[in-house]
């Protein structure tokens, strides 16, 4: 027997996160903006607000990826932040507790928004779920 159901009132999937190598695509093309746009706006000598900008871009960035897409995100941020927001431009360097901090910071800007991202999911399948269930969500108040 067929039992004819209209379609809105079945639980919809969680939307699935977007390729890992798309996300890092955007992450490049995004963060060579940024910094560029920095770089007329401000300066290349100041790193600050570059990393909160790269921060920024990572959690929206993160918003629509999956976990194994983070560190990826967070060095191709790096690469750009350290590349050409901070003098000799073009020249790549490693100091040392600076740059393993800017890495933290991007890293966990995009674990973030991944994690941001995969709760308002679940919590938005799971209100989908219960008020189709029991039928009014009205509390009596």
């Amino acid at each position: 027997m067929i039992d004819w159901v209209p379609l809105r009132t079945g639980a919809r999937p969680v939307p699935s996160p977007m390729a890992t190598p798309l996300v890092w695509a955007a992450a490049s093309g995004g963060a060579l903006v940024l910094v560029a746009l920095l770089n007329a706006l401000i300066g290349p000598d100041r790193p600050s607000p570059a990393l909160v900008a790269l921060s920024l871009l990572s959690v929206v960035l993160g918003l629509c990826a999956r976990f194994t897409a983070a560190p990826g995100t967070a060095v191709l941020c790096w690469l750009f932040l350290n590349g050409f927001a901070i003098p000799p431009a073009g020249t790549l360097t490693w100091a040392g507790h600076r740059d393993t901090f800017w890495l933290g910071c991007l890293f966990t800007a995009a674990v973030v928004g991944t994690a941001l991202a995969r709760l308002l999911h679940a919590r938005a399948a799971y209100r989908r779920v219960t008020t189709g269930v029991g039928g009014s969500t009205d509390t009596g108040s």
